[in-house]
């Protein structure tokens, strides 16, 4: 039901655009999240977004220097990453919740991103 792509190989400063396209219904009641996770590390959050909308949530580490977006009219989150560091190096996945529950209950199937110094 989510389908991230845009991931990658580039060097330390670069730029990469992920993005992850909703294939369910009523994309609009979902609040949409992408979370990362790096060899031998926990998954973490990286940035949300609610589905009534307000102010994005970014984790400490990517402020900044990542953005995230939808766009409803095509079911699709975006995460533009500038600036990339090779502690920035992991799958990312996105992930939905309908109407904010307390756990996001869809995952896409994770893209690699590998940033070189």
């Amino acid at each position: 039901q989510l389908q991230a792509s845009g991931g990658g190989l580039v060097q330390a400063g670069g730029s990469l655009r992920l993005s992850c396209v909703f294939s369910g219904r009523a994309f609009s009641y979902y609040g949409m999240g992408w979370f990362r996770q790096a060899p031998g590390k926990e998954r973490e959050v990286v940035s949300s977004v609610r589905w009534s909308g307000g102010s994005i949530y970014y984790a400490e580490s990517v402020k900044g220097r990542f953005t995230m977006s939808r766009d409803n009219a095509k079911n699709t989150v975006y995460l533009q990453m500038n600036s990339l560091k090779p502690e920035d190096t992991a799958v990312y996945y996105c992930a939905a919740r309908y109407r904010d529950m307390a756990s996001y209950n869809h995952w896409g199937q994770g893209t690699q991103v590998t940033v070189s110094s």
